[in-house]
């Protein structure tokens, strides 16, 4: 579904992603972990073309991200963010049927009816007419994902979408995200979220310093690290998080 060969991006004189490989599988859930500042986040802004990648291939379903290929790459792939994105002057409604009216040129009353179902789905319905100001960090991520969804993504990429959150608005997120993972829904997770990982994930791949220094089956890397920085992590994130 996903494919990079060799992606390099710099920003000026440093390079973020140094020759990177990597394959995501239709209906598979990747976690990628790693320090701030390793590359995960530029990752998945190269694969939706939000930032431009030096070298290498990136393709989605076949389809070259490049300047030709990426209306039908953001036809393919929704991206859910860190800070959320939500347009402040428009409603929760109005959020959820921005994309599928004015990019998709879906009938109005069709996207207004379907974002009414997936705001449901994510107990959201109830605020279906407030503006983002009035939600919390947790409802503002949901009606990130409802909006996600309204695209009828084939994959979804999420960058660290409950690291602006509450430790008690965490739940909420990662239960919606557990239920797309249960329906087969391919996903490319950036997290810190290891718990989630561990549950969720079929493969966790660890990015440090712009390469990928580890990846596997993510019972095996998460409990049985092979890679010492891997192990060096994971020993400080879990006892930071006791």
């Amino acid at each position: 579904m996903i494919t990079l060969r060799g992606v390099t991006k710099r920003f000026g004189d440093r390079t973020v992603l140094k020759g990177v490989d990597l394959d995501v599988a239709k209906g598979e859930v990747l976690c990628l972990i790693g320090g701030s500042g390793s590359g995960k986040s530029t990752m998945l802004r190269c694969i939706n073309g939000l930032e431009r990648h030096d070298e290498g291939e990136i393709t989605v379903g076949g389809v070259r991200v490049d300047a030709a290929g990426l209306p039908a790459i953001r036809r393919r792939v929704a991206m859910v963010f860190q800070r959320f994105n939500l347009f402040p002057h428009r409603t929760v409604l109005d959020n959820v049927i921005e994309a599928p009216v004015h990019v998709h040129h879906e009938p109005p009353d069709q996207a207004r009816a379907r974002a009414i179902d997936l705001l449901a789905r994510v107990d959201m319905a109830d605020h279906a007419h407030s503006l983002p100001s009035a939600l919390s960090g947790g409802q503002q991520q949901r009606v990130g994902i409802a909006r996600a969804l309204a695209l009828r993504p084939e994959a979804i990429l999420f960058d660290e979408p409950t690291s602006a959150l509450d430790p008690e608005r965490v739940g909420e997120v990662l239960r919606v995200m557990r239920e797309l993972a249960e329906e087969g829904m391919t996903m490319l997770i950036v997290t810190h979220e290891i718990g989630f990982a561990r549950e969720v994930a079929d493969r966790v791949a660890f990015v440090d310093q712009g390469v990928i220094a580890e990846q596997g089956a993510a019972r095996d890397v998460l409990t049985a690290p092979q890679a010492a920085r891997t192990a060096q992590f994971l020993a400080r994130v879990l006892h930071k998080d006791g």
